[in-house]
């Protein structure tokens, strides 16, 4: 049995779109598909089906969606099926997910199940990336808008640039450090290509820390276009560490992001733990 779980209102499509995907949504044999209603109804829907013993959970949505859902799955014997419909999907893109629908569908039918890592920061679970910083800035930005899609994530970053002051860290390793942005990495990208970390491996038991000192104009646009290249690890102003555990301080209120989410702190002290193998996933 397979249960599909759709956010209507992830993506850009057409309701003509829609309309097809899910009348092919409800062709699948041996299926039930549910439609996300509110906040926080994809974590409920999850639950539900792992009470039921359902074997396969596939989230139809962008990432926020696979995040609500992955999250209450980790840790049981359901697979997550991934349907990209978003305007950054990095977790599909890293696990190499189609972003065509049909072959998406087809895929979390008939693909095989794979055991990857999953990251808690502060006890709660992120698959992709997380961090603070100028990403968190501009995911803040980005959220107020009303479109999405890299065209309109590029105009926030823009935006935030000018107006951004970098934030003070402290760990126990580096002592206090001043930054332009700091990212917590389970896969390699944000989404759209934009490879944060191009290293990382969602199954080898570490996480990658990406510092970013502060930057001149010139130096960020070399960044930006070191992202797309998969060359960030060569920038001047770019450490990368592997490691199973960290932990920081941050103000109160610092601006953060997990999977796309855009949150802000309400602790100071913060422990990033991994657990391996927590998540089985359709590939």
């Amino acid at each position: 049995m397979i249960h599909f779980i759709y956010n209507p209102n992830s993506g850009s499509k057409s309701n003509f779109t829609k309309k097809q995907m899910l009348r092919k949504l409800k062709e699948v044999e041996n299926s039930q598909l549910y439609l996300t209603e509110y906040a926080g109804h994809a974590s409920q829907l999850a639950r539900e089906a792992i009470e039921t013993g359902i074997e396969r959970v596939v989230a139809i949505g962008g990432d926020g969606t696979i995040h609500e859902v992955a999250s209450v799955l980790a840790g049981s014997q359901s697979a997550l099926g991934i349907i990209p419909i978003g305007s950054g999907n990095g977790l599909a893109r890293h696990l190499n997910i189609p972003l065509s629908f049909q072959k998406a569908l087809n895929r979390a039918i008939q693909g095989k199940v794979v055991s990857i890592d999953v990251i808690y920061w502060n006890k709660k679970a992120f698959f992709c990336t997380a961090g603070i910083g100028f990403d968190a800035v501009v995911a803040h930005v980005f959220a107020k808008g009303n479109k999405r899609g890299l065209w309109n994530y590029m105009k926030a970053t823009f935006q935030s640039f000018f107006h951004y002051t970098p934030v003070q860290i402290i760990s126990k390793d580096k002592g206090e450090e001043l930054l332009f942005s700091m990212t917590i990495a389970n896969a390699n990208q944000f989404g759209n290509n934009a490879f944060i970390s191009p290293y990382s491996n969602l199954q080898d038991g570490n996480f990658e820390i990406v510092k970013i000192k502060p930057l001149t104009i010139w130096e960020s646009a070399q960044l930006g276009i070191s992202l797309f290249l998969k060359s960030i690890s060569n920038h001047k102003k770019v450490a990368i560490q592997s490691c199973n555990r960290f932990e920081f301080e941050v103000p109160i209120g610092t601006f953060c992001h997990m999977d796309g989410e855009n949150l802000q702190t309400h602790d100071s002290q913060h422990l990033i733990e991994i657990i391996p193998n927590n998540l089985q996933v359709i590939v």
